[in-house]
């Protein structure tokens, strides 16, 4: 029971700070505004770690990855390969006697970790968007989700037609984004923590 407990808090507290990382990443990448509250949080929460880190990368900012925030994004994989280790440790997995074929399995399951974080980012800053269109699109977090949701969605809307001037844009990417977890992701996390 204390080992579920365990479980429980190690998964919360890394995938929350995976996701800060990757808000700060997905914030800069899509140039959104770091005036606002919700940004100066992100920002604040996470710069205990992003301080150092980006110091380290100063030599792939001389390689040309200047424009992004490589630091951002390596931190939420090293969180998430951290909730990884953490998990199989709890689950009583020896560590000491993994095989190279493991640490692969291992690394893989962590990038996995990132990628399902980050299209859950969307799907979520799609619907919340989406429903505040409706109910009060002038909250103050609605520039920050129009910046985060913007690319993508824009992208959409050249090959989704307006239908009666309602933009089915959001809908489509909910689907596609939940489609790709459902059938692809998540089963891929799933055969890979079976084969540890």
């Amino acid at each position: 029971m204390l080992g579920n407990a365990l479980l429980f808090l190690l998964k919360t507290v890394l995938d929350l700070l995976t996701l800060a990382f990757l808000l700060r990443f997905y914030f800069q990448l899509t140039r959104v505004s770091f005036q606002s509250q919700a940004a100066q949080i992100i920002v604040t929460l996470t710069n205990f770690a992003v301080k150092p880190m980006r110091r380290v990368m100063v030599v792939l900012r001389n390689l040309g990855f200047s424009k992004l925030d490589v630091s951002t994004l390596l931190l939420a994989y090293i969180t998430q390969l951290l909730l990884t280790l953490g998990t199989l440790w709890l689950s009583g997995h020896a560590l000491r006697t993994t095989t190279s074929s493991t640490w692969l399995t291992i690394l893989s399951i962590a990038l996995i970790g990132v990628a399902i974080l980050s299209i859950s980012i969307f799907l979520y800053a799609v619907l919340i968007q989406a429903v505040l269109s409706w109910v009060n699109p002038h909250t103050p977090i609605a520039p920050i989700l129009n910046n985060l949701t913007h690319p993508i969605l824009h992208f959409l809307r050249k090959f989704i037609p307006l239908v009666g001037n309602v933009d089915l844009s959001p809908l489509a990417f909910i689907i596609a984004g939940q489609l790709l977890l459902a059938t692809i992701l998540i089963p891929l996390e799933n055969n890979l923590l079976s084969t540890l």
